[in-house]
C-alpha cells in the first residue's frame, strides 16, 4: 500500500473527504516554496500536489499560469523541484504528487525522471496532457516500477471507456476535472458537478480526488460528501501571488489552507459511507 493509498485509508476512518492543497514550485522561488510546503503540511494536508512550472500550461487559468510564469523567471529547473521534495519530505506529513505537463517528463527521459522523483520522496506523478493509451507502453511501467503512482484525469466530457480506462490504470486516486476548461477560483459550483462526481465514483475502484474551481471553504464541504478527496489549488495560489515579498506568506497560506481542512474536519464535513 503506497502513501497515497495510506492517506485516503486514514480520511476514511474519519468519515471525510482527503484535503489536497496545491502550489506551483518555485512561486515565488524554490527557497520560499520550501516554508510553503511546510505551511500546508502544518495546516492539515493530506496529500500535497506541487506543481512543475511549464512555459505553455495549457489545462490552467491566469492565476496559476502566472505563477508558473514567476516560479520559470525566479530560475526553477526540475533538479531544483526533486532538490526541495528531497529536502521538506520527511517534516511534511503527507505525500507529495508532482502535477506536470509531459514535456519536462519526456525530456528528462521516463527512467531518469522516475529515478530522481522516487529517490527524492515523491510519491506519485499526474501528467495532465498524456493520454492513458500513449502511456500504457512506456511511462506507466516506468512509475509503477519505481513505486511511484500514476494518476490520470476524468473530466465531464468522459466517455465510458475513458472512465473506465482511468479507473484500471490510475493508481493512488483518479483525478476528476469539475468542468471543462481551465483552473481557476469560481464563485458557484457547476450544477451538475456533484451528480456526476457521484456517478464516476460509483464506476471507478481508486478513489475519486475532485478538482479545478473549488475556491471555498463551504465548496469544499459540498464536494467531500460525493468525492473521496478535494483538491484546492487557484484560491491557495492566488494568496501566495497577493501576499508575495511578505515575511509572513507563508503563514497566511497555512491561515487560508487550514480553513479548507477544518472544514473537511467539521462535522459538516463528516458524511455517510
Amino acid at each position: 500500500m503506497s502513501a497515497i493509498d495510506e492517506a485516503f485509508k486514514s480520511c476514511r476512518a474519519e468519515r471525510r473527504a482527503a484535503f489536497i492543497p496545491y502550489i506551483t514550485a518555485g512561486d515565488p522561488d524554490l527557497k520560499v516554496s520550501r516554508d510553503l510546503l511546510l505551511a500546508l503540511g502544518r495546516a492539515g494536508a493530506d496529500v500535497i500536489e506541487l506543481g512543475i512550472p511549464f512555459s505553455d500550461p495549457i489545462a490552467d487559468g491566469p492565476v496559476n499560469q502566472r505563477a508558473a510564469l514567476r516560479s520559470l523567471e525566479s530560475g526553477t529547473t526540475l533538479s531544483g523541484i526533486f532538490d526541495l521534495v528531497a529536502g521538506v519530505r520527511d517534516q511534511l506529513g503527507a505525500p507529495v504528487v508532482l502535477f506536470t505537463y509531459f514535456n519536462p517528463v519526456h525530456a528528462r527521459g521516463f527512467e531518469r525522471f522516475a529515478d530522481q522523483a522516487a529517490s527524492s520522496g515523491v510519491d506519485g506523478v499526474l501528467c495532465v496532457d498524456l493520454p492513458i493509451e500513449e502511456a500504457v507502453a512506456d511511462y506507466l511501467p516506468t512509475m509503477k516500477s519505481r513505486s511511484l503512482d500514476a494518476i490520470f484525469l476524468l473530466a465531464p466530457t468522459s466517455t465510458r471507456d475513458r472512465v473506465r480506462a482511468a479507473g484500471e490504470s490510475s493508481s493512488g486516486f483518479v483525478y476528476y476535472v469539475s468542468r471543462t476548461g481551465v483552473t481557476g477560483d469560481q464563485g458557484e459550483l457547476p450544477a451538475e458537478l456533484l451528480r456526476d462526481a457521484k456517478a464516476i465514483r460509483r464506476r471507478v475502484r481508486k478513489p475519486l480526488a475532485v478538482g479545478f474551481g473549488i475556491s471555498l471553504p463551504d465548496q469544499a464541504i459540498r464536494v467531500g460528501q460525493v468525492a473521496d478527496g478535494v483538491v484546492v489549488g487557484s484560491a491557495l495560489v492566488r494568496k501566495v501571488e497577493e501576499a508575495a515579498g511578505s515575511p509572513a506568506l507563508a503563514e497566511i497560506l497555512e491561515d487560508e489552507a487550514l480553513a479548507f481542512s477544518e472544514a473537511l474536519r467539521s462535522r459538516a464535513g463528516k458524511r455517510r459511507l
